[in-house]
C-alpha cells in the first residue's frame, strides 16, 4: 500500500531555476528510502515539498491520502502533525532540558499531560536517552543532540519521518548510531522513513530503497540499492 505518490512534479523557483523536473514516484507504507544526489540535485527540495515547506509549481503530491500540493495554508498544521522532521542542525531549544524539548512537541498539539509524559519517555527510551532527561542540549554530544531531535520528531507517532541530511554534522561512529536508531524506529513502529543524504558508506551498508536524483530528475529507483556513482 502506497503512503506517498508524486506524479509529474515540477518545481521552479521565482528566480527561474527549476529544482525538480517531472518527478513521478510511489513509496509504500513502512518503507525506508534514501534520496541521494550531488549538491543542487533537488534532494532537499523534494523533502520540503513532502511537508509543504515548498509547494510544487505543478503536479500532484499525495501523502497519506492528502493532496499536499492543494492543501490550504491554514490546514498545513494538520499535515505536520502526521509527519516527523529531522534536520541536519538539530534545532533544539537551548534553554529547555532533553525532556522538555521532546515534550514540547506534545504540548503544541494540546496533548494531556499524562499522555505527553508517557509518549515523551517512550520516545527517549527508544533513542537510548532516558538517562539524559534532565540534561540541556549544550551538555550533550552532537550524536546525542540528534537523537533528541529524532525523539521529538517521533513523539506523536507520525506515519512518516522525513530526515534531511541527519548525519551531515556527525563523525562516522555517531552517524552509525543514528542510523541504528532510525532503523529501529522503522522496524519497531513501522514508520515510513525518507532520508536525504550524501553519505555513500551509510547507503551502501544499509541496502535500503535508493532514489537517485541528478539535476532535478529522478534517474533511478532501486530496492536494496547502492550509492549511484553517476551523482
Amino acid at each position: 500500500m502506497d503512503l506517498i505518490r508524486l506524479k509529474n512534479i515540477y518545481k521552479q523557483y521565482k528566480n527561474g531555476v527549476t529544482a525538480i523536473y517531472d518527478a513521478t514516484i510511489s513509496i509504500r507504507k513502512g518503507a525506508f528510502v534514501f534520496v541521494i544526489g550531488g549538491s543542487g540535485s533537488g534532494k532537499s527540495t523534494l523533502i520540503k515539498m513532502l511537508y509543504r515547506e515548498e509547494k510544487p509549481t505543478s503536479g500532484q503530491i499525495v501523502v497519506g491520502g492528502v493532496n499536499v500540493a492543494k492543501l490550504r495554508n491554514s490546514k498545513v498544521y494538520k499535515l505536520r502533525r502526521k509527519v516527523g522532521i529531522v534536520f541536519q542542525d538539530y534545532r533544539l531549544l537551548p534553554k529547555l532540558t532533553v525532556y522538555e524539548n521532546v515534550a514540547f512537541a506534545m504540548e503544541v498539539i494540546g496533548a494531556p499531560k499524562k499522555m505527553a509524559r508517557h509518549q515523551t519517555l517512550k520516545a527517549l527510551e527508544l533513542v537510548g536517552l532516558k538517562n539524559k532527561v534532565h540534561n540541556y542540549p549544550n551538555q550533550l554530544s552532537g550524536g546525542e543532540q540528534q537523537r533528541v531531535a529524532i525523539a521529538r520528531a517521533i513523539v506523536n507517532n507520525p506515519k512518516l519521518l522525513l530526515c534531511d541530511e541527519p548525519t551531515g554534522n556527525l563523525d562516522p561512529e555517531r552517524s552509525k548510531e543514528i542510523m541504528e536508531v532510525l532503523e529501529l524506529i522503522n522496524e519497531k513502529r513501522g514508520t515510513t522513513i525518507i532520508m536525504a543524504t550524501h553519505d555513500k558508506e551509510i547507503v551502501n551498508r544499509m541496502r535500503k530503497q535508493v532514489v537517485t536524483l541528478k539535476d532535478g530528475r529522478i534517474i533511478s529507483n532501486e530496492e536494496e540499492g547502492t550509492y549511484n556513482e553517476v551523482v
